[in-house]
């Protein structure tokens, strides 16, 4: 099999006598012997961090491996490829997914075997979570902001950005717009008959539009009954 040696070393790890671009060659170099692998190229990323996949040097190695100059790319770790989660998603769906090969001396990785691809699934799912997670952290942050009467995003309909800059303080006239809504709700009337008693009447959206829609009323009546069960809630 056909593979490129791919070494980088950031500006800090030339302090480490044992990520050097030297020793890094020497290990993959063995490597390749033991296993039979044919080195098509040895490049080289000097003075580059793991910030971003926009390196000279390992752009040169995945365009090989898209036009299959090279099989596969062995690296003596992990993150000599990238440190970030969505980098690494990149790498596997574009390359190391069922394409090209992957090694890495360290982590004992060889996709061409079943326990290789094994840990690249494991890699692919712990990506899976991570971005998950951060999505739950993140709702629940903007919930926390919402329950405590701060600002997300535009300013929603039935309040005004306080003098802080951060809070919302209700807006009197579109609270009383907003009671009428659920009124209207109550009484059995549809999203698109609201929007048109609202419009109707003369009332403005926020955006100061005289026309509604089923879906801004919709909208703002899910955020208003979200509202009132935290107020019973905290009551």
């Amino acid at each position: 099999m056909k593979i490129i040696l791919y070494i980088r070393v950031s500006t800090k790890d030339q302090a480490d006598s044992g990520l050097s671009l030297d020793a890094q060659r020497a290990k993959l170099e063995a490597y390749a012997s033991l296993y039979d692998l044919e080195v098509v190229a040895v490049i080289e990323d000097a003075g580059e961090s793991a910030k971003s996949l926009k390196r000279p040097g390992l752009q040169r190695a995945l365009a090989m491996l898209r036009s299959g100059e090279a099989e596969g790319l062995a690296v003596v770790k992990l993150d000599r490829l990238t440190r970030s989660v969505g980098d690494w998603q990149t790498l596997i769906d574009d390359h190391f997914g069922s394409r090209s090969q992957l090694f890495s001396v360290a982590d004992s990785i060889d996709t061409r075997t079943a326990a290789g691809r094994m840990v690249l699934n494991i890699l692919l799912s712990v990506a899976q979570w991570e971005r998950e997670a951060i999505g739950e952290r993140t709702r629940d942050a903007l919930r926390h902001k919402i329950d405590n009467g701060e600002r997300v995003g535009k300013i929603r309909y039935g309040y005004d950005l306080g003098d802080d800059g951060k809070t919302l303080q209700p807006n009197a006239s579109e609270q009383d717009a907003i009671a009428w809504m659920q009124d209207l709700r109550g009484d059995g009337l549809t999203l698109r008959q609201i929007a048109a008693a609202l419009t109707d009447r003369g009332i403005v959206t926020k955006e100061g539009r005289l026309k509604w829609t089923h879906t801004a009323v919709s909208g703002i009546l899910k955020r208003a009954a979200r509202e009132q069960a935290a107020r019973e809630q905290a009551a």
